[in-house]
């Protein structure tokens, strides 16, 4: 209450200053005296608005976009957006349209493209049928409504970090915990034993998240591992959710293993798909749930049906996608294992710098000899510029759940071609020779 009369009595004096300067000089502060009423006497937002987390990838956006009113060539390495063309099939599929009213479609998804989808998956070893798809718009919401459908508020969850930012924005929005267990640079980030996972499993523990090859890391886990989490989800009876988005990109001939691979797990086991990198289809926002628990997907379906339907027209081009010749992907993961191999070996040459060889996806996490990536990264955009060009990347440390972990690390997505990340490296390591915090211990 005192607080409240507090504000009052400082709303009262401020008013009465903007009212008599209103009257003697009205542009200016007519301009002061809406922003003053919009900013002061206000409805609250909620606790979770307050709290959801900026997204590490698209926070320096404004730094990116002033640097480049000032002529700078921004070499976009911060988000998984690739510039490999989108499949010929899939585009005239768009083109080619032809219905004459825009309607919904059923909330799981056109029973065609489920059909056909279930074919794909089926050719990879996944024997399964349409009904265990619910299509869904992108593989955000594919996730939020895993989340969703399978946790209480208070429910915890284990996701290996560094993890994708936007786990932490989802389970937020559900009230969900998210019990990291870190992993390390120093072993290509592969799975913490076991043993340490135990250690995390209490009472409201309902599940481990992964992304496999994983974002941000790159790193593709192993069948060994795959079996490790398959043991430990059954003696805990937990749920193994897989995001699988970056399942097509995987190099040195190092195989994929999906948990849909592993025999009596099928009750556990939720998979997280989306056309977005498959297909370099971003903005379709096309995703998908894959499991065989019908609890999960009946309850999960309400939550399709709340939100009506995905789209119709993302649903026509990814129907058309699943056409796409192998061909595509083999030119695909040649090119990315091209830029992968530049981009791995220009970040070890650079003095202090370590990046280990990721086995998928386009993505690598690298050590700098850095004081703060957030600093860096911004500085690098807001400071610095070689040959009137500079590299945005995305600091590490919103991959972690501390403040501490990543602090001089950066994820990098290789998704320019070999010419541009040619020029991306030189800026880094003009960037870095120069570089105030620059920390080589």
């Amino acid at each position: 209450m005192l607080l409240i009369n507090l504000k009052r009595k400082q709303y009262f004096l401020l008013h009465q200053f903007v009212e008599i300067g209103f009257r003697n000089c009205k542009p200016f502060y007519l301009s002061l005296r809406l922003n003053f009423v919009n900013n002061i006497v206000m409805p609250t937002i909620s606790e979770k608005g307050k709290h959801i987390p900026a997204s590490p990838i698209r926070k320096l956006t404004p730094y990116a976009d002033l640097a480049k009113e000032k002529g700078k060539k921004v070499y976009h390495l911060n988000i998984g957006q690739p510039d490999i063309q989108t499949p010929e099939v899939m585009l005239n599929a768009i083109k080619n349209i032809d219905f004459k009213v825009w309607a919904y479609t059923p909330s799981q998804g056109n029973a065609s493209y489920r059909e056909k989808l279930a074919q794909y998956y089926n050719r990879l070893g996944y024997s399964i049928s349409a009904a265990d798809i619910l299509v869904t718009d992108g593989g955000s919401e594919a996730l939020t409504i895993a989340i969703l459908t399978c946790f209480n508020p208070g429910d915890e969850i284990i996701i290996p970090e560094p993890f994708y930012a936007n786990y932490n924005s989802f389970a937020c929005i559900a009230d969900v915990q998210v019990k990291p267990i870190l992993s390390t640079i120093d072993n290509g980030f592969a799975l913490p034993d076991m043993g340490e996972f135990e250690k995390l499993i209490g009472p409201r523990t309902k599940a481990i998240v992964i992304c496999n090859p994983n974002n941000p890391t790159g790193y593709l886990y192993s069948q060994q591992e795959m079996l490790a989490l398959k043991e430990l989800c059954l003696k805990y009876d937990l749920y193994l959710i897989s995001d699988e988005a970056y399942r097509e990109f995987c190099y040195d001939g190092n195989e994929f293993i999906s948990p849909m691979y592993l025999d009596g797990l099928d009750q556990h086991v939720i998979i997280i798909d989306t056309v977005s990198k498959r297909y370099s289809a971003c903005g379709a926002r096309l995703g998908c749930i894959i499991t065989k628990n019908r609890e999960v997907l009946e309850a999960g379906l309400k939550f399709a049906q709340a939100r009506l339907s995905p789209p119709a027209v993302a649903q026509i081009a990814a129907e058309a996608a699943l056409d796409t010749p192998q061909s595509y992907f083999d030119n695909v993961v040649s090119e990315y294992t091209k830029r992968r191999n530049l981009l791995v070996a220009g970040l070890n040459k650079i003095p202090g710098v370590y990046c280990p060889v990721p086995g998928g996806a386009f993505y690598v996490v690298a050590q700098l000899p850095i004081d703060d990536s957030d600093r860096f990264c911004q500085w690098m955009l807001e400071s610095f510029s070689y040959g009137d060009q500079t590299v945005m990347m995305a600091p590490a440390t919103g991959f972690y759940s501390d403040d501490v972990a990543g602090k001089q690390q950066v994820r990098i997505a290789y998704v320019l071609c070999v010419e541009d990340l040619t020029a991306a490296l030189q800026c880094l390591e003009k960037g870095l020779e120069i570089y105030p915090g620059r920390d080589l211990k």
